[in-house]
């Protein structure tokens, strides 16, 4: 993405994904055309595609002030299926559902990691709130639960000059997918650009978790989903 620098009102982490795109809708329904877009790369399989689904989306809002970030050495480090491809990335809800634990799909405090170059980036460039996509109803992840995110503004607080104020806006944490599609819709924010699928670049797999969540998001909406490639998941 194109590097420009100038001050901004709010910086929004986009992967590509459902979730950060309206979470950017919102940042946009709020600041307009001066929101500033991170995203970033951390050796994820499908990284071109879900870089090329950011890229579209700040496309289509026109927004100028965009960053990328290299966090390649999350991919380096291992210990997720999401970058070690000698892992498999579970089926459906096998390894997923309910008291199965953390999923194999979890990248070790990926969360942090990025939303400390997101409020590193909005001090730079002057910003007061950083909005990401997080949600707590659909994860088991650690890093998408809302005691997190409080104690992460608390060091936002305690890591910053007394006069910086940043505070990182989770809009859609209390949300489960088929209201994120929802409201999605109702900001008419631009679901048929987004990238879901945790394997596959090419098409989606349809097989994954986060597929099978997608799918489930936008049939309990009763919306059909506009991408047309995600479709439902097989039987």
């Amino acid at each position: 993405m194109t590097q420009i620098f100038r001050r901004c009102p709010a910086v929004a982490l986009l992967s590509g994904g459902l979730d950060s795109c309206v979470a950017l809708a919102l940042a946009v329904a709020r600041h307009g055309g001066q929101t500033a877009v991170l995203h970033v790369g951390y050796g994820q399989r499908t990284a071109p595609r879900e870089h090329e689904a950011a890229h579209a989306i700040a496309d289509h809002y026109g927004l100028e002030t965009r960053r990328d970030v290299d966090l390649t050495w999350l991919r380096d480090l291992g210990g997720s299926s999401l970058t070690d491809a000698s892992l498999p990335v579970p089926d459906l809800d096998r390894d997923c559902g309910p008291g199965a634990g953390v999923p194999s799909t979890y990248v070790p405090f990926r969360n942090a990691t990025l939303l400390a170059a997101a409020v590193a980036w909005a001090e730079v460039l002057g910003a007061g709130e950083v909005y990401c996509g997080a949600h707590a109803a659909d994860s088991a992840y650690p890093d998408t639960q809302p005691a997190f995110f409080s104690a992460f503004n608390e060091l936002v607080r305690q890591g910053t000059a007394v006069s910086t104020i940043i505070e990182v806006q989770a809009p859609l944490l209390q949300l489960d997918k088929a209201a994120i599609v929802r409201r999605g819709q109702e900001l008419d924010a631009p679901l048929h650009l987004t990238w879901s699928c945790y394997q596959r670049q090419d098409r989606p797999c349809r097989r994954c978790h986060s597929c099978h969540l997608r799918a489930q998001g936008f049939a309990a909406a009763g919306i059909t989903d506009p991408s047309g490639a995600h479709g439902s998941e097989p039987s």
